[in-house]
């Protein structure tokens, strides 16, 4: 392969591709989830003869970090992750010619651009479908933070769940924050300490998963048999759920393979002038595991 120079001088452009994390999301900046899906995302970009540079961006200052790259040709095209609903960096990268795409996506944009995202809505409905199948009706959900497009979805597809078996839902088995071990653990012994418990919960990560299974012992409960857990898995590399007979029953999707996937998208979409949008929609699959088993109460 030529010399990285050599082609930027001749084709004009830097061959690296941006991902601009906010300061906002501190946990984003440490999370595991974030790990993988840069790793992936570096792989491919390896593959291509790319580099990849990540930044972090103060909230109030991300429009002009974007205005920067752009102007200054630092990057070739960004990677945007956590979209919100009416995301105006749709806007802004469209007025300044930026190629981007989304990890995730926003409903009813008014103007086109690539997205790659998981069905949410339809893992999360899966999940709780499963747990009533196993005769659970008071299940609670532990989300993510609601203010993001994945988790508003999550919730959606457990609701519409619990509607189409005819279960009424309950605010107080309804909790939402961070994806964090301490957030899992909080929300489920909350939700323990009450007289009328969730008899089973839906969770938006392994790691809150962690702090479910952890608040559910401290309860002297056990897990898989008293209380059941259906994790959301990113399949991650160092928190595994691929033993034998898995930990937890999740619906899994791998962040790796998504971080591949959408440097491949966004590489394809810089170097093609012709039908430069692309939009994936991946499904996750259904794992059964030690965490879940037939209602008890």
């Amino acid at each position: 392969m030529p010399d990285k120079k050599a082609r930027a001088l001749a084709t004009g452009r830097s061959f690296t591709i941006g991902h601009v994390l906010s300061s906002q999301n501190k946990e984003e900046l440490v999370s595991p989830i974030t790990g993988d899906f840069i790793g992936g995302m570096t792989e491919c970009c390896a593959d291509f003869g790319y580099s990849l540079t990540l930044m972090i961006a103060q909230p109030d200052h991300e429009e002009q970090t974007f205005r920067k790259l752009r102007a200054e040709g630092a990057v070739d095209g960004v990677v945007l992750q956590l979209p919100r609903q009416d995301d105006p960096r749709i806007a802004l990268m469209h007025e300044i010619g930026m190629p981007f795409i989304m990890h995730g996506r926003v409903e009813n944009a008014d103007l086109p651009y690539s997205w790659l995202d998981v069905n949410n809505s339809r893992a999360f409905q899966r999940a709780t479908s499963f747990l009533l199948d196993l005769g659970h009706r008071r299940i609670g959900i532990i989300n993510g933070d609601e203010s993001v497009n994945f988790a508003v979805r999550r919730r959606s597809g457990y609701e519409t769940a619990l509607k189409e078996a005819g279960i009424s839902l309950t605010p107080r088995f309804m909790s939402s924050g961070q994806m964090t071990e301490e957030n899992g653990h909080e929300a489920v012994r909350n939700m323990l300490m009450r007289k009328e418990r969730p008899t089973a919960f839906v969770v938006s990560s392994i790691m809150q998963a962690i702090g479910a299974r952890r608040a559910i012992q401290e309860a002297g409960l056990q897990l898989g048999k008293d209380i059941s857990v259906v994790a959301y898995d990113d399949d991650l590399s160092y928190l595994s759920n691929r033993q034998d007979i898995p930990l937890f029953t999740a619906v899994r999707s791998s962040v790796r393979e998504a971080g591949r996937l959408v440097a491949t998208m966004l590489i394809r979409q810089v170097e093609s002038s012709t039908n430069p949008f692309e939009n994936e929609l991946l499904e996750a699959e259904l794992v059964v595991g030690a965490s879940t088993g037939v209602a008890v109460s």
